[in-house]
């Protein structure tokens, strides 16, 4: 069963979907997982409602949200700033724990891409946060954008963007930038973007990412549960963030490196992908319900 919702995140109102399995009975509390979008992206497109019908089929209460300024939700229009969306995670997670169905001691989250960074950080700062699952993720905004524009002539464009930006910035005004001159994708790929997915960011997002850092967090986690999933050549986040997440954190953490798969990985019904996901829930995280909360 699906059900529109609202909850408040510093004054905002967030839009979001509540998933809950058919077979729950009455008075029963099931573990919950927030599913956090990509960049710019909402919770009704692209990844959000793939990976919520898998996990609301293996039994989970799922939220999937839009983040402030993407959606349905409030907020300026695109401005996806790393913290802000920290705590609109942490106000998420504070939503699922007023919820009757949801056992408030078992709340996890799964993050894709922006959302896996927004997911990783925001469990190495918040300890109701019972498990996190990153698909796709980043640890270093810096170092992930040098392998974003890894050629000569992308960087020099890249930090010719930055260093106007900041200049701009100076002077009080937030310049536009398009959407893949941030993050780039391959026409290819772009198919997966969410219908109404933001395609201009004001300068401040370029700069909140450039200096966000899930991995000076990541080692907080511990000793709950972390999983790491990612293509083994993703041709949108460099590999070598999940790899960097790895070996920066705590026990228990797993790192599955997928072939024949691309960035948008959990959207695309692969039987591995999903059977890692499933396999790890039901050792860390298993989804049975429980009558105490």
């Amino acid at each position: 069963m699906q059900r529109d919702v609202f909850f408040d995140s510093d004054g905002l109102k967030l839009a979001g979907v509540l998933h809950t399995p058919d077979d729950m009975k009455a008075g029963e509390h099931r573990p919950a997982i927030a599913v956090l979008h990509g960049f710019g992206g909402t919770k009704n497109g692209g990844v959000p409602p793939s990976v919520a019908a898998i996990l609301e089929g293996m039994g989970y209460v799922v939220l999937r949200f839009d983040m402030r300024g993407c959606g349905d939700s409030q907020g300026q229009r695109g401005r996806v700033i790393c913290l802000e969306q920290v705590q609109d995670t942490r106000n998420a997670i504070s939503f699922l724990e007023t919820r009757p169905e949801v056992s408030k001691k078992k709340i996890g989250v799964l993050g894709f891409s922006f959302g896996a960074a927004v997911a990783v950080y925001t469990a190495g700062v918040d300890e109701r946060i019972a498990a996190c699952i990153s698909a796709g993720g980043w640890g270093n905004g810096e170092k992930k954008f040098q392998k974003q524009h890894a050629s000569p002539e992308a960087w020099k464009k890249f930090s010719d963007m930055l260093e106007h930006g900041r200049a701009e910035l100076k002077r009080g005004v937030s310049i536009d930038v398009p959407r893949f001159d941030i993050v780039p994708i391959r026409p290819g790929m772009r198919n997966h973007l969410a219908d109404g997915a933001v395609m201009s960011f004001p300068f401040d997002v370029v700069e909140s990412m450039y200096t966000f850092r899930a991995n000076d967090v990541v080692a907080n986690i511990a000793p709950r549960p972390l999983l790491l999933m990612h293509p083994a050549n993703d041709t949108v986040t460099p590999t070598e963030q999940s790899i960097d997440m790895f070996q920066l954190a705590g026990q228990p953490t797993e790192l599955h490196l997928f072939a024949e798969v691309d960035h948008f990985m959990l959207a695309e019904n692969n039987p591995i992908v999903q059977g890692v996901l499933s396999n790890w829930l039901a050792q860390y995280f298993p989804s049975a319900g429980t009558t105490k909360n």
